[in-house]
């Protein structure tokens, strides 16, 4: 029996069972005692519930913080089960709905690139989207030479998407901000200004715009937890595979627990 009576952070997250199928099964984290503490067969509220419950109403009315990501699937839950504790964003997912929205604007511009410059032909609007998804997608501090010149092609032969990388860098900087006034205001301007280039992660974060502001009062993330997912990952590289979901379970559980 795993102890859980001092849990007062939880994270929650999947990962596949099985590369190439859909069997996810559901993670539970201390984001305190960075361990895991559980997990489920599936994300199915039906699977999770028996998990929660298991640790009783007196731990769960303890919990402080429960971070998820944006799948909309454990809100309702956390809210029913844990209706005192205060449910984030994780700051890395919320940032992957406005990657996966830039690079479809990539994807989309490489298929048909449209709007060229009058000196850009589109054979070299096409070239320069080659090889361009990390140039357009990495922190802009963190790219490599090579990237940084593969961006600035990029910019030279679409301003949509010129547009769209600068905006996307304004975005991440406000996870930077110490002040949480200000960045809930800033929040709100970038999503006035961006609403044309971004309407998807626009519409994605006002409907999450709670959870998403929470981060900034305790800056609260779920890198605990993708750090104990990526050992979740080589524990299950390392039995090659498990199609039997209870002796995976307990294989994890051992390496935190025994």
């Amino acid at each position: 029996i795993i102890d859980v009576s001092g849990l007062r952070r939880l994270g929650i997250d999947e990962i596949a069972l099985r590369k190439g199928h859909k069997d996810f099964v559901v993670v539970f984290t201390d984001l305190d005692q960075h361990r895991l503490i559980g997990m489920a067969p599936a994300r199915t509220h039906a699977a999770i519930k028996p998990v929660l419950e298991m640790w009783g109403t007196e731990v769960l009315s303890k919990i402080e913080e429960v971070s998820i990501d944006l799948s909309g699937n454990y809100r309702g839950l956390v809210r029913r089960m844990m209706p005192t504790a205060d449910i984030v964003a994780d700051r890395f997912h919320v940032m992957k709905v406005v990657n996966q929205e830039l690079n479809q604007a990539r994807n989309a511009f490489k298929r048909d690139p449209a709007d060229l410059p009058d000196e850009v032909s589109v054979d070299e609007a096409r070239d320069a989207l080659k090889n361009s998804k990390y140039a357009l997608l990495k922190p802009k501090d963190n790219l490599t030479e090579t990237q940084v010149s593969k961006l600035a092609e990029v910019k030279a032969v679409s301003p949509k998407l010129a547009q769209m990388h600068r905006h996307k860098e304004a975005f991440r900087d406000l996870f930077e901000q110490t002040n949480s006034d200000d960045a809930i205001l800033k929040l709100l301007d970038w999503m006035d200004t961006a609403k044309s280039l971004y309407p998807k992660s626009v519409a994605t974060i006002g409907r999450w715009f709670g959870e998403i502001i929470q981060y900034f009062e305790n800056r609260t993330t779920s890198g605990v937890v993708e750090g104990i997912n990526n050992r979740l990952k080589l524990i299950k590289r390392s039995g090659y595979g498990f199609r039997n979901f209870e002796r995976f379970r307990l294989r994890c559980l051992i390496c935190w627990h025994l």
